[in-house]
């Protein structure tokens, strides 16, 4: 086989770093590079993305990822992408739910907006996977760009690493991401119209982002409690007094860190034993626990109040009727 183009080479590296980012930021620099040196415009209406682009990269390490992409897409639900194929839909909110809805309009064809108010990824807290949930990253390709991923009994990943992935997903499907855009609040369609006539639009932060013209049929909030879109009613779930800590530490991936083993989820009254030991050599007392270990080395426990009050944390205990 003869030596592959320079040009050829620049894309497979480029797809590579892409693939490898590790930050928000750099995910979205690097998609730019990418799709400009494949002279691809993210924002062209073809739906889902990654069909031109896999046109234009045959590369084996990217090939793996179009054939489960491929899989997915011929889904019957998604009516070869022609299920809304005529709408604009705008997600307020990059975090997991916001892109994985992001990732699931592409595939429906839709054109898809996503407004995130941040430009970073911060959140370490990991989270537990159900056997669904752990199938359905797969079939998107979560292994390609997270090599842990579901990796032997491993079924965490934090938040952080999921939002990486699902980023990477929603762009190649043809999402348009835009962060540091704050989502204020909807423009109401003009009563009176003459001529050609205007659909719902955005009031955002900056004034001026080209998003703020944007006309959409479909808006969904996923930004969690902050739920900035009007006319939802809260429901608020007010559980037990119980105080819950969690933790997070750096993991330097030493050997002696390697060998640590990881708390699914265990509570004093199955594993007693564990409990009162860790009790009489810390002086915490400790309702449940629970371990994982990813980018950091995460801890969330309950801990009883007497154990609090005894170490400090609690100064004092004030009577409270609830209203």
């Amino acid at each position: 086989m003869g030596e592959k183009s320079y040009p050829e080479c620049q894309a497979q590296e480029l797809f590579d770093e892409f693939v490898s980012a590790t930050t928000c930021r750099a995910v979205l620099r690097c998609f730019t590079q990418l799709c400009e040196h494949l002279q691809l415009d993210p924002s062209a209406p073809q739906r889902p993305l990654y069909q031109p682009l896999k046109q234009r990269l045959n590369y084996w390490r990217a090939n793996a990822l179009w054939a489960k992409l491929d899989r997915r897409a011929a889904q019957p639900e998604y009516l070869r992408a022609r299920a809304c194929s005529n709408m604009t839909c705008v997600v307020i909110g990059a975090g997991p739910c916001g892109l994985r809805t992001a990732v699931e309009l592409c595939f429906m064809g839709a054109r898809v907006v996503v407004l995130e108010k941040r430009n970073s990824f911060s959140r370490n807290n990991v989270l537990h996977l159900w056997p669904f949930t752990i199938h359905d990253l797969r079939g998107l390709g979560a292994k390609k760009f997270y090599g842990k991923f579901s990796a032997g009994s491993i079924d965490h990943i934090s938040i952080r690493q999921l939002q990486l992935v699902l980023l990477k997903v929603a762009l190649m499907l043809g999402a348009e991401v835009h962060v540091n855009v704050e989502f204020k609040q909807l423009l109401d369609p003009p009563e009176e119209q003459l001529g050609q006539k205007r659909g719902w639009r955005l009031e955002v932060n900056p004034k001026n982002h080209p998003v703020s013209q944007l006309e959409f049929d479909v808006i969904i909030g996923a930004d969690g409690r902050r739920n900035t879109l009007p006319g939802f009613r809260r429901k608020e779930f007010r559980g037990k007094l119980a105080i819950a800590i969690t933790a997070n530490f750096k993991n330097r991936n030493t050997s002696a860190e390697a060998k640590v083993e990881e708390i699914s989820g265990v509570a004093f009254i199955f594993n007693q034993r564990f409990f009162q030991e860790l009790q009489q050599n810390t002086g915490i007392d400790l309702e449940n626990i629970v371990y994982y270990k990813d980018d950091t080395h995460y801890f969330v426990m309950t801990a009883k109040k007497q154990s609090l009050l005894d170490k400090g944390v609690i100064l004092q205990v004030w009577r409270w009727h609830r209203p």
